[in-house]
């Protein structure tokens, strides 16, 4: 983003923040303005892939195991975004620019490839998830496909980084409708309960716990998470003295991120002990399963609740994708350019859409299993991008007083420590 452009951006939180003078007005009127960056990275985590995955673990395991590790996530996605939020705002060049700078060519273009293959991966699971309610409705799938495509695309015609921003808002607050259907399958707030008085691993529990609990966690830290967050902080032209309202902002994401993924559980529960192999199924099959047994309302709603996630999901990926890239290779790459000045950044936006688009048409693609294996990776390639995150942001030359202080350096390593075992883990029950 060039100097003209950020401090466009800074003079429009200016003129908002400026309005009220003092009183809990002005707080309340600079949160709203900041809010952005971390509120948008947590919701769109709750993609269509997600959705699916949470639903078919629900479907799979019930209510015991998964709804309280879910909201146990919540300081684990917390701290790993606060890093990502903090590192963009006090050195204002994203992740994948300090990587190159810092350790070389190889780390640098290692963090863009990955990135790139797993938002690949996550952007199928979006098309898979948006295009089930129409093919429901009687669309064939090419043209489900295509009128998901455009309407991404379409996103990116409004003017700046302001506009795009709110409306992308406005999409995610929709995802409460799995909240709504979570409340219309009648869950047993006993068993809820009981859930989290007496949280262990039943022992009914199947094969394969251990990828649905990475692919659980790999959900809620998913890395492009980490691009989008840095990169939309930059773009927003948050700085260093913003962090008190952005660190809020990225908390309350975190919460609404983890309570809206145990709603999706729950949702997914009511199947449990009703459908078998789910997970071999796509999701119209998931939404027809939840019609046979919860009802037709909750259906539908749980088929339009799974658009709107993939929906934003696919804007918020892709921007991921397209701000890191162009970043690594000095191109324009600003939300409050026209797509003729920044034609490399919309190029990579609407290229990993169309290649998206194009890949759920391969025939007998087993949906919902790509769903869940995208969590798994995302969780495996996590860690390296989060002990890089560590180090940088343990770093006083590179931030300076907003180094991470002693606490966050050991909880950093901490869930380092974590991701290492559980990918352990993943391979053990994979390979032997």
């Amino acid at each position: 983003m060039s100097q003209v452009q950020a401090e466009e951006s800074r003079s429009k939180f200016k003129e908002m923040v400026d309005r009220p003078k003092k009183g809990p007005r002005r707080f309340l009127w600079i949160l709203w303005a900041l809010l952005g960056p971390g509120l948008l990275a947590a919701i769109a985590n709750n993609d269509a892939g997600g959705v699916i995955a949470y639903a078919v673990t629900g479907a799979q395991f019930g209510i015991g195991l998964f709804v309280p590790l879910v909201i146990c996530l919540a300081p684990l996605a917390y701290t790993i975004q606060e890093m990502s939020m903090r590192l963009g705002a006090v050195t204002q060049e994203g992740f994948s620019r300090l990587a190159l700078k810092r350790y070389g060519r190889f780390w640098g273009y290692y963090h863009i490839s990955t990135l790139a293959f797993e938002n690949l991966l996550t952007l199928i699971t979006e098309f898979i998830g948006m295009t089930a309610g129409l093919v429901l409705l009687g669309f064939p799938l090419w043209l489900s496909s295509l009128v998901c495509l455009l309407l991404i695309i379409a996103f990116v015609l409004f003017t700046g980084y302001w506009t795009k921003e709110r409306m992308a808002l406005f999409i995610g607050a929709l995802n409460v409708v799995f909240l709504i259907v979570a409340a219309m399958t009648h869950p047993s707030m006993a068993d809820i309960g009981r859930a989290f008085a007496t949280w262990n691993v039943p022992e009914y529990l199947k094969d394969g716990l251990v990828w649905f609990i990475i692919a659980t966690i790999g959900n809620a830290i998913a890395p492009w998470m980490i691009f989008f967050q840095g990169s939309g902080t930059i773009d927003k032209g948050v700085t260093a003295k913003d962090l008190r309202f952005s660190r809020l902002d990225t908390a309350i994401g975190s919460m609404i991120q983890v309570i809206i993924a145990a709603g999706i559980i729950i949702c997914g529960a009511a199947l449990f002990g009703h459908v078998q192999n789910i997970s071999e199924a796509g999701p119209a099959e998931m939404i027809s399963a939840i019609d046979n047994v919860v009802g037709r309302w909750p259906a539908i709603l749980f088929g339009l609740g799974l658009f709107n996630a993939g929906f934003l999901a696919s804007i918020t990926v892709s921007l991921s994708s397209s701000w890191s890239i162009a970043e690594l290779f000095g191109w324009s790459k600003s939300l409050n350019d026209k797509i003729t000045e920044a034609p490399k950044f919309y190029a990579v936006y609407i290229g990993s859409l169309v290649f998206a688009a194009a890949a759920i048409l391969i025939p007998n693609l087993p949906l919902n299993l790509i769903s869940i294996v995208t969590q798994v990776i995302g969780g495996i390639l996590m860690l390296p991008l989060l002990i890089f995150m560590v180090l940088m942001t343990s770093d006083k030359q590179l931030m300076g007083q907003y180094r991470t202080k002693l606490f966050g350096r050991i909880w950093g390593w901490l869930m380092v420590a974590l991701l290492i075992g559980l990918t352990v883990a993943t391979f053990w029950e994979t390979f032997f």
